[in-house]
């Protein structure tokens, strides 16, 4: 799967999804697709990356605590 950096638009191959799908882990381990040699992997923070269309990373990948609203609700 690749991702984008927001900040400068380069691509992002993510190298464990499962570590992208955990949102108990705020970084996740990939490669940059820059340049013509393949880069050697890397720590990338996934606040810092979003989905090629323009699209935010969902909450439930980012924030532990995405439904506690729902569970502590009466």
């Amino acid at each position: 799967m690749f991702l984008k950096q927001q900040a400068n638009g380069h691509l992002v191959e993510v190298l464990s999804l499962n570590d992208l799908f955990d949102p108990s882990l705020t970084q996740i381990v990939g490669r940059l697709h820059y340049g013509e040699e393949m880069q050697e992997p890397d720590k990338f923070k996934k606040s810092e990356l979003i989905f090629p269309s323009g699209e935010a990373l969902p909450r439930c990948w980012l924030d532990v605590h995405y439904r506690d609203q729902e569970v502590y609700r009466k």
